[in-house]
């Protein structure tokens, strides 16, 4: 538990209180609300392939109109992952989330009424921009976790996805032949209106709270959490991570002062942490708690001589698993046909109604890809978990290389679907993971925004390669960006299964070391 020393109280962290009373029932309704969230971001995406051909017939659209439509959501997107992140940090989670459920319920709503084309981009946009806040749940989420339990739990909130994909595929059968995308628009932004009105009983996360000094108020939520669940808070005061590790530095120091038996480097070793913990209190205290510090420090922060390795490889699986993930949902249809139907392919401009029941049944293929990663996130751990899978989804494609089989494409086509839905699930639990809780929701926003221009720039290229009869080509450059995946993957310096999360750069930096 915590340190105890003779003298003082014994003290505990928020990662041992949170240990010792373990995943209950606060967490489970932590667990729907920010499920509600993915959720509301699974359909507001999933619509996106029934709306745009439903107002191309309507209004008269060119192919690139109908894809700006979906290209604008993921603009908003790139902007709000890291404006909402920056936000988080600085002025709270609950805070986060609330303007981006704001943003996202009225421009979902709004959408269903716009009377032309530009107003229905200018209000897609606006969506984009508010789902970008998705990251500022799952690290919320994250964060009233138990650290032995973590990777099951984030695994199963990524399941809420899937659920949403469901209902958005359910609820266009069942809508748009009878009512149109109008209604479909509208009743898909309800589940953010449900965040909405939920909003006022969500907790502040106790260590955000702890972070920026209020741990009257951490420690009152944690009392919550205790009554909630029926266990009892570990006894002594609440510390901070921070305050933690400048107490063992203490302790450690003090011990061997009174031994007289300091080796020789570590004087120059504790000298070298105790100045890494006063320069992070420098930043903390008081611009960082006092929120004022600016989005450019925090992504200067991000890029640390600590940090700088995590970023950019993470910043590299983020933007393979987006280009490769909707690459995949996109090309199942297309790899289909085959080379020896490009031409008629080509010849043809007939427009084909949208087999909704097809897509339903399709939305379900995600689910053995979560139990997957369910199954060896916390076994093999978080980086072998995410390159095994996906030199996996590099084996699935290489036969399509050459021309096979419909039966054979699908399948092969559904197995690699598995393995990107996997590392996809795990790169949002390790993600979080890696960075302190003063920059974590900001460098998942980062790093979502970069898996944005992954999502945008699929279409543009891959699409293409197979509208253009270039197949070979296409699926070369899928390996290519499957494989540099795996190979980041292998390349982090931190492999976080079962470890506390940090909440300052120095105490990562301590990680590490």
């Amino acid at each position: 538990m915590g340190i105890e020393n003779q003298e003082e109280n014994p003290t505990y962290t928020v990662d041992e209180a949170l240990v010792k009373m373990g995943f209950g029932k606060f967490q489970a309704c932590v667990l729907a609300y920010a499920g509600m969230g993915m959720i509301s971001e699974a359909m507001e995406m999933m619509l996106l392939s029934f709306v745009g051909p439903a107002v191309q017939s309507l209004w008269y659209l060119s192919p690139k109109q109908e894809s700006l439509i979906t290209s604008v959501v993921f603009a908003g997107m790139l902007v709000g992952a890291y404006s909402w992140g920056i936000m988080s940090d600085n002025y709270g989670r609950r805070k986060g989330f609330l303007v981006t459920a704001v943003v996202t319920s009225a421009a979902g709503f709004l959408s269903a009424f716009a009377p032309n084309y530009y107003f229905l981009i200018i209000f897609r946009c606006l969506v984009g921009l508010g789902l970008g806040g998705g990251p500022v749940l799952s690290s919320w989420f994250l964060e009233f976790i138990p650290a032995p339990s973590r990777g099951v739990w984030m695994v199963i909130f990524s399941a809420f996805w899937s659920v949403g994909t469901i209902l958005e595929a359910a609820l266009a059968w069942l809508i748009m032949p009878r009512k149109g995308w109008r209604w479909l628009l509208a009743l898909s932004s309800l589940p953010s209106l449900l965040l909405l009105i939920f909003y006022r009983v969500t907790p502040e996360s106790p260590r955000y709270l702890c972070l920026k000094g209020r741990t009257a108020e951490a420690r009152h939520i944690l009392e919550k959490i205790a009554i909630f669940n029926g266990t009892p808070l570990p006894s002594g005061d609440l510390v901070s991570d921070q305050e933690r590790e400048l107490e063992t530095l203490s302790l450690i120091t003090r011990s061997l002062d009174e031994d007289n038996e300091t080796p020789e480097g570590t004087e120059e070793e504790e000298d070298s942490t105790s100045k890494a913990l006063e320069t992070e209190n420098e930043h903390s205290t008081p611009e960082w708690k006092d929120s004022n510090i600016a989005g450019i420090s925090a992504l200067l922060m991000l890029l640390s001589p600590e940090l700088i390795r995590s970023t950019l490889l993470l910043w590299v699986v983020f933007f393979g698993n987006a280009f490769l993930y909707y690459g995949l949902v996109l090309l199942t249809t297309e790899l289909n046909n085959g080379h020896n139907n490009c031409a008629e392919k080509l010849q043809s401009e007939k427009s084909q109604d949208i087999d909704y029941k097809d897509v339903f049944i399709t939305s379900f293929a995600e689910f053995p890809g979560l139990l997957l990663s369910a199954a060896i996130v916390d076994k093999l751990g978080r980086k072998l978990s995410m390159s095994a899978l996906f030199f996996c989804c590099c084996t699935f494609l290489l036969p399509l290389l050459f021309q096979q089989s419909a039966g054979l494409t699908t399948g092969l086509l559904f197995g690699a679907r598995i393995c990107i839905s996997g590392t996809f699930t795990i790169v949002y639990i390790y993600a979080p993971e890696i960075y302190p809780t003063s920059v974590r929701t900001t460098g998942v926003g980062v790093a979502s925004s970069i898996g944005r221009i992954g999502g945008m720039a699929c279409p543009l290229v891959a699409v293409a390669l197979v509208h253009g009869c270039h197949q070979t080509a296409a699926i070369v450059l899928f390996e290519i960006v499957i494989f540099l995946s795996g190979i980041a993957t292998l390349l982090f310096p931190l492999e976080t299964k079962g470890r506390d999360l940090t909440e300052s750069v120095a105490s990562a930096k301590l990680i590490m070391h």
